[in-house]
């Protein structure tokens, strides 16, 4: 007669199908990450750092797509106007139609309809002000007013105030919406709240954090699934001994 050892066959077929439903799942979610983000973003490199500190020159942002009426003030957009020389440029919006935009107040910020807008990126440049030159401008119905970030030096709006816009540009014109600086890694682009307590207020974020959310959960999925059974045969090994016994089994017998 002779002793048998203890089995784990029903609990290793049970991780054996866990592990095949996370890899599944993750690679459900891995690809729904990534078909999600090519439907709804862009990828861009800005060309220029009209738009520092908030994005500079070389960044890999995510735009999200979007139409010109879905744009508020304060979003960094990425549009192409035949005026502004008919190619891809990244500026923040500060008015909209009907919109009285104005620099600048008497602590050197922009005003628009009468009401001073905190713009903390402003801040952070040499002088801390809204705009190098004073300026005003009504923004026709369907139009745009666009400013850069690094007020100094972007050629924005403020160059085009003579034309019969006044400076802005279509609505139309916009393609996207700036959410992200993915590389470097720079996180979300906030919506400055100065523009929130006027009409329209400000824009929600795009879908961003849960696009990349659902890629890196399903990476980590496929991972840890096609881990198990490695790590379950390493293990395994390491309890049983040279003669195949499981360590602390003895072998029982009659002679």
């Amino acid at each position: 007669m002779s002793g048998t050892g203890r089995t784990n066959g029903g609990h290793g077929r049970l991780g054996s199908v866990l592990s095949g439903l996370a890899v599944a799942v993750g690679c459900v979610l891995f690809l729904g990450g990534f078909v999600w983000g090519a439907v709804e973003y862009q990828p861009y490199t800005v060309p220029t750092d009209s738009m520092d500190p908030t994005v500079k020159a070389g960044d890999r942002v995510l735009a999200q797509r979007i139409s010109g009426d879905q744009v508020r003030r304060g979003d960094v957009v990425v549009f192409k106007d035949a005026q502004w020389g008919d190619m891809p440029m990244v500026k923040r919006v500060v008015g909209v139609g009907g919109d009285k935009v104005a620099c600048c107040d008497s602590e050197g910020r922009l005003t628009v309809n009468g009401k001073s807008i905190e713009e903390p990126y402003v801040q952070r440049m040499p002088g801390g002000l809204a705009s190098t030159t004073g300026f005003g401008a009504t923004v026709p119905k369907g139009q745009l007013f666009l400013l850069g970030d690094e007020r100094s030096g972007s050629l924005d709006s403020r160059v085009h105030l003579q034309d019969q816009g006044q400076g802005s540009v279509p609505r139309s014109t916009v393609t996207a919406r700036i959410d992200a600086v993915a590389w470097p890694l720079g996180g979300l682009i906030e919506r400055p709240r100065g523009f929130a307590a006027l009409p329209g207020g400000v824009s929600e974020p795009g879908p961003v954090t849960l696009v990349v959310g659902s890629a890196v959960l399903g990476a980590l999925l496929i991972l840890g699934g096609a881990a198990y059974g490695p790590v379950v045969q390493r293990l395994s090994r390491r309890r049983t001994g040279p003669t195949g016994r499981t360590d602390g089994e003895v072998s029982t017998g009659v002679r």
